[in-house]
Formats: structure tokens, C-alpha cells, sequence
């Protein structure tokens, strides 16, 4: 099969386009026909190296989610699964190829209607917004701040925001043209990557999607009682004195966590990628996608994502 392994870390040149043996379906896996292919900021981290440290090597394929067909199933699978159309989430790696396995229980079926590109352009990342909110316990009539708007997490998270009866849905983001992208999405104020700009000054939930050295100053874009939620580190880790800030602001009664979507059951997230499927599929949850390039084009779309280019998401065709 052709796939994109990482030779080296560093660089996206390090991605090498190569012919791989067929990956078989465990007892407990699904083999997918790859028809499109997820493309992340996780996945540029894991590139360049950031995330060694969390058991990610040199000479992985990388990649994380896939939609396409059912071609083979493993041995407790049913074989009704074979031929149906299903997005996948394929672990800690193994997207990047025409062919990926995944555990049954990360496999969802797909609506006629929802296309393999608009799948994959949801179906992380819209878990990730949903349960972002629940986890900083957003309720209807609160104001919330999208830090690092631009990217599918953070579009999703806006939808999802206003779709919930947010008074407020501001968001950072890097141009005028990408903060009036984000307004026919549901944002009501648009901010520079600074948090500078016409908006209210403080928010009862802030979902950050960049974290880095600049973490601790969103703290105080904290309405008392707040809540700052990180779900993802594209700027960098934090200092490592960034619970100061939090400390300093004891009166407020502020609260700082962090939150993967591994943390939630299995079934739950299945459940709710199912939901927003169907929510799409109806035109109620769109997707947005910045551009789709072929399989072995993956170096570029990485390119593309360190330099800060993208607006949604990047899909590979095998």
C-alpha cells in the first residue's frame, strides 16, 4: 500500500512517501479502504518532534483519523460491517496510507449524505469542541472567548457555542478576512492573536487552542468564576510559572484544566460523532475545509500548516 512514514523528525521534508505491506485487522479491528485523510496540528507536532517524549518514533506513519469503506474485518468483528462507508480513528498513528486499521469501537458509520472529506474534517475535532464546553461546564446566556479560532477545533467550537445560546462567542484569530469567516459562523467579536480588539473584557469560558508563553494573560479575560480550558498546545508549552498568574487572581475563584478527548468513554464519543454526522449530512453543522491534496503531497500540507496558513482543515487523498 502507499503511505507517508516520518524519516526523520524536524522539518516536513522528513515525511517520506512509500510503498508499505497491508496492515491486517485484529481480532477487534475494521480495515478501511482509505478514501480521505484528517490532517492536524497534533500531526505537526508529532513531525517535528515535540511529542517524542509521549512514545510517538521516528518511522511511524502518522495520522489519526480516516473516513472510507470497510474492506476486511477481524475475526469478532461482524461481517456486516464489510462494504460500509464509516469514519475511523486509527490510534496513535497509521492514517497517512491508503489503507489503515481501527478498533471497532472507534468506527462510526457514515450518513449517504456526508462526504469522506467532510467527515474527516469533523469527526475529531467536533468531539473535541463538544466536550471542551461540557468540561468547562458552558450553559446558555454565558460568554465565551475561542482562542486560536481559525483551525477545526476552534470553527467547531464556535458553531457549537452560538448553535448553544452563548450571549457571546469571541474569537482570536490573525486576519480581518479569517474574523469575518468566523462571523457567518456564529462569532460576534473578532480579536487579534494579542486578545486586542472590540469585545467584551472579560468571559465566563475561554477554550484555548494554542496555549504558549502567553497562557497566563487569558486569565485575566476571566469573568470571577471563570473557567480557561486548553485543548491544545499549537503555540507551545506555557512557562513553566503560569499557575502565577492563576494564584494572583485567588479572589476570582478562577479555573484552569485541561482536556483530551481520550478522557471521554468510548461509547459517549461514538454517540456524539454519530449526532454531528447527522447534523452536518442536514447542512445544520458545516465543515469547513481549507484544501484537499493528494496522499503524497502531505509534506506540503504540513508546510502549509507551520506557516500558519490554514483556515480549517487539511484532507489527504489517497
Amino acid at each position: 500500500m502507499k503511505a507517508v512514514i516520518i524519516k526523520a523528525f524536524g522539518a516536513p521534508e522528513g515525511l517520506s512517501f512509500v510503498d508499505l505491506p497491508e496492515p491486517t485487522p485484529g481480532p477487534t479491528e475494521v480495515l478501511i479502504a482509505v478514501d480521505a485523510i484528517g490532517v492536524g496540528g497534533v500531526d505537526a507536532l508529532i513531525r517535528n518532534g515535540s511529542l517524542a517524549g509521549w512514545g510517538f518514533t521516528e518511522g511511524l506513519v502518522p495520522g489519526s483519523e480516516v473516513a472510507g469503506t470497510v474492506a476486511a474485518v477481524g475475526n469478532e468483528v461482524d461481517e456486516s460491517w464489510i462494504g460500509r462507508r464509516v469514519w475511523g480513528f486509527t490510534g496513535l498513528g497509521g492514517g497517512y496510507a491508503d489503507h489503515a486499521t481501527a478498533a471497532i469501537e472507534h468506527v462510526v458509520p457514515l450518513p449517504d449524505d456526508l462526504s469522506a472529506v467532510d467527515a474527516v474534517t469533523l469527526g475529531s475535532s467536533g468531539v473535541v469542541a463538544h466536550f471542551a464546553l461540557e468540561h468547562a461546564h458552558f450553559e446558555p446566556g454565558e460568554s465565551v472567548l475561542v482562542r486560536g479560532a481559525a483551525g477545526s477545533i476552534g470553527i467547531l467550537t464556535v458553531q457549537l457555542a452560538a448553535q448553544r445560546g452563548a450571549s457571546a462567542v469571541a474569537v482570536t484569530t490573525s486576519s480581518a478576512m479569517r474574523g469575518e469567516r468566523l462571523r457567518q459562523l456564529g462569532a460576534t467579536h473578532v480579536l487579534d492573536r494579542s486578545g486586542a480588539g472590540d469585545a467584551p473584557p472579560a468571559y465566563d469560558v475561554i477554550v484555548d487552542v494554542v496555549a504558549g508563553p502567553d497562557l497566563p494573560t487569558y486569565f485575566g479575560k476571566l469573568n470571577p468564576n471563570g473557567r480557561l480550558v486548553v485543548v491544545g498546545v499549537v503555540g507551545g508549552q506555557p512557562r513553566a510559572d503560569f499557575g502565577a498568574a492563576l494564584m494572583s487572581a485567588f479572589r476570582s475563584s478562577l479555573t484552569f484544566s485541561t482536556f483530551s478527548a481520550d478522557t471521554v468513554p468510548a461509547e459517549e464519543r461514538r454517540t456524539v460523532r454519530a449526532e454531528q454526522f447527522a447534523a452536518s449530512a442536514r447542512g445544520e453543522l458545516p465543515t469547513v475545509v481549507h484544501k484537499q491534496l493528494s496522499l503524497d503531497d502531505a509534506a506540503l500540507a504540513h508546510h502549509k500548516i507551520d506557516a500558519g496558513e490554514v483556515f480549517g482543515r487539511i484532507v489527504l487523498i489517497p
